[in-house]
């Protein structure tokens, strides 16, 4: 078994500070005995407008932030998910949201760029967002061994499609990361839902860092991080505020429980679509 962390930030638009942040919670999470640490998108900024991102965008590689992520899993000797890092587009209106993830060595070991990006209005609060506007959209399935299982990666809005984590049991996935910055309205209602149902229909662990608190554009997120196992039981969170909460993963108990409750084997599709 393995001890992984799930970071709660709300971060805002110094990079500095909330690196600062970052390395506080991770320290916090390593004390407890994580061995893999998973941060919330746009741990590193989050501005007043989304225009603002593309004032700090990364060239693929190359970094404050990204060589903040390889320092801290060198020094601490820990798996690292990078929650979202924005990189250099096809055009300097645009920017990549990357999930980067390292290991122990600080190597990086996997990229994988939003598919699914945030274009809607709640009606509720009338917030709108368009994040396609600064946003190139992904088109590539990640899922890659670790010491921790097979692990796939989606970020925040790629919870409510459902076919993307098939993607990722077909291709072995035991565990999903998931950085996030959900709204507080939506998060309110589909957050937690979601999230568990994503690990009871895989039959696997899910590890949701999300954003949580008030930022300085205004903006308010949902927050409740948090660990879910196999059978959609929430094994530990974080409901407001910055913070790390630590859980046990076991995939070997996921390989179980998938033989004794084969319902990922059972899946039929219609030959013929209606």
């Amino acid at each position: 078994m393995s001890q992984v962390a799930a970071v709660q930030m709300a971060s805002g638009p110094n990079v500095n500070s909330n690196l600062i942040e970052a390395s506080r919670l991770i320290n916090d999470a390593v004390s407890k005995g994580a061995e893999l640490v998973v941060l919330p998108e746009n741990f590193a900024f989050l501005g007043h407008k989304d225009s603002d991102i593309l004032t700090i965008a990364e060239v693929d590689g190359k970094g404050p932030i990204q060589d903040f992520l390889v320092k801290q899993a060198k020094s601490h000797g820990i798996w690292i998910v990078g929650g979202t890092v924005p990189i250099t587009g096809g055009d300097a209106q645009h920017v990549r949201s990357a999930c980067m993830v390292f290991n122990s060595s600080g190597e990086r070991v996997a990229r994988y760029d939003k598919i699914h990006l945030f274009d809607v209005h709640i009606n509720a609060s009338n917030e709108s967002y368009k994040e396609s506007e600064t946003t190139e959209a992904g088109d590539e399935v990640v899922v890659i061994d670790t010491p921790f299982g097979k692990m796939g990666i989606a970020i925040c809005y790629d919870l409510r499609f459902p076919e993307l984590f098939r993607h990722m049991l077909d291709a072995g996935m035991e565990f999903i990361v998931m950085p996030s910055a959900f709204t507080a309205i939506t998060g309110k209602a589909h957050w937690e839902v979601l999230t568990r149902a994503r690990a009871i229909e895989n039959l696997c662990y899910v590890i949701a860092a999300d954003q949580g608190g008030f930022h300085v554009s205004g903006r308010e997120t949902h927050g409740n991080s948090m660990i879910v196992d196999p059978w959609g039981h929430v094994l530990s969170r974080i409901q407001n505020g910055s913070g790390a909460i630590v859980s046990e993963l076991d995939n070997i108990q996921v390989g179980k429980i998938r033989k004794t409750f084969p319902a990922t084997n059972h899946r039929r599709m219609p030959c013929k679509l209606p």
